[in-house]
């Protein structure tokens, strides 16, 4: 008897329909994977091998890491994630130059050709890269994942047990025996038989999501070049601001910081599509809601839902926060990230009609997307290597030509934007005016009028 056939058999252990919504988004030809960037204050932490060997010990604690997603048999439900028998470090992690000048917008542009490299699907879906020659004498580790195996909250409890300072989880069984047919159909009817059960407290739960996506609130987002049909280049450029400004600001307007960074980008997109030529006075901007504050490595996946909320572009910049505070604050419900109810089969029903990609190429509901995690508060290391640095990046699909991240880090904010370059070829002036809007919510500058050549 082989050591694999002693290994236990392994609980079943589904994608959530919002992970099925991440692969249906991924079925437009842009792939739906995210990364976070992590500068070391070291032109190297150790070569490759001791790379590989770090995070090889380190993973052991997040079990998803070494699981495949595979589809299952007609009628047994939705994909479920097995241990991977062919798990290989030396294929998740690898190492790459960054060219010369070796600065912030080098370094950027390797992170845009990373994260656009389809992750094998036959394989767990992460990779890690150590990118070499950066300026100062700095070198960033590449993590990147597919937005099925976590959402922003899951993907930052996959990172905190990737950095130094974490206990090594003990050994477990690995691989473990995938579930047999028979266990796949007894999971699938227990799961149709807790639906049932959950039906009474489906009207409240649909209350919750309308409420949430604000149905019937009359935000219709204007005609402008935002959204266009997008390819599968990306470009990226970072904004940062200072978390105790940004907070301070925020809370005197009864708001978030999340607040600020929507209207922060409100205010640079109304600028940069006023220099296309385009007067937009206002636009409707999907903000992600969590479901949780907080994950652990056994409960990743995708526990999101959405407000939208419709933003002046003009005006007072700190009169347009406390505007999207109040807004914010209506569509709040006691159940953050109920409005996945509503969205998740509506996508899956376009998908299955094979209409998904020709609505989202289409779609009139939102112009952008801007989502906000709350980071580490503390300096993090990685072999012993201080990570000056965290740099989130999403991604966009559909017809939404650029979003923004943002994500706080040791006391600084960080707003990274995505974009098609052919669809918004001035990102760089974006980016400068979202450094510009930045400033003035942080207290820092004046309003005055955006340069003439913008």
């Amino acid at each position: 008897m082989s050591a694999h056939e002693l290994e236990p058999r392994q609980a079943v252990e589904r994608a959530s329909s919002n992970d099925v919504m991440e692969l249906v988004c991924d079925s437009t030809g842009t792939s739906m994977q995210v990364a976070a960037v992590l500068v070391l204050e070291t032109p190297s932490p150790a070569d490759i091998g001791a790379v590989r060997e770090a995070i090889a010990a380190r993973i052991t604690a997040v079990p998803r890491l070494r699981q495949r997603l595979v589809r299952t048999p007609f009628g047994h439900g939705r994909p479920v994630w097995i241990d991977d028998p062919s798990f290989a470090i030396a294929s998740h992690v690898s190492s790459a130059g960054c060219p010369a000048p070796g600065d912030e917008q080098a370094l950027l542009d390797v992170v845009a050709d990373i994260v656009t490299r389809r992750l094998p699907p036959s394989r767990p879906l992460w990779s890690a890269t150590l990118v070499t020659g950066i300026a100062e004498g700095r070198c960033a580790l590449v993590v990147v994942f597919h937005h099925v195996l976590a959402d922003g909250i899951g993907g930052l409890a996959v990172l905190t047990h990737l950095v130094d300072g974490v206990p090594i989880a003990p050994h477990r069984g690995f691989p473990r025996r995938a579930p047999r047919r028979l266990d796949l159909f007894i999971d699938v009817l227990r799961s149709r038989a807790r639906a049932v059960r959950r039906l009474p407290a489906g009207a409240g739960r649909l209350r919750a999501a309308v409420a949430e996506l604000g149905v019937g609130g009359g935000a219709h987002p204007p005609d402008c070049s935002l959204n266009r049909p997008t390819g599968r280049s990306r470009a990226l450029a970072v904004a940062r601001a200072d978390l105790g400004a940004v907070r301070a600001t925020a809370h005197a307007q009864g708001g978030t910081v999340n607040d600020v960074v929507v209207t922060a980008v409100a205010g640079a997109l109304g600028t940069v599509l006023a220099g296309r030529g385009e007067a937009v006075d206002r636009l409707v901007i999907s903000v992600p809601v969590s479901a949780r504050r907080h994950a652990t490595t056994a409960e990743l996946g995708n526990q999101v839902g959405v407000i939208p909320v419709e933003v002046p572009t003009g005006g007072d910049p700190i009169q347009r926060l406390a505007d999207v505070a109040r807004i914010t604050r209506q569509r709040k419900t006691r159940a953050p990230g109920s409005s996945a109810a509503l969205i998740t089969p509506v996508f899956r029903a376009l998908a299955q009609f094979g209409a998904y990609e020709w609505f989202v190429n289409r779609q009139r509901l939102v112009n952008t997307f801007v989502s906000d995690l709350h980071g580490p508060e503390q300096r993090l290391s990685f072999l012993g290597a201080p990570v000056v640095d965290v740099i989130p990046v999403s991604g966009i699909s559909g017809n939404v030509s650029v979003a923004f991240t943002a994500l706080s880090y040791a006391g600084t904010l960080n707003i990274t934007a995505i974009a098609d370059p052919n669809r918004c070829p001035d990102l760089r002036l974006l980016a400068e005016q979202l450094r510009r809007e930045l400033r003035v919510l942080s207290g820092i500058a004046d309003v005055s009028p955006p340069p003439h050549n913008i």
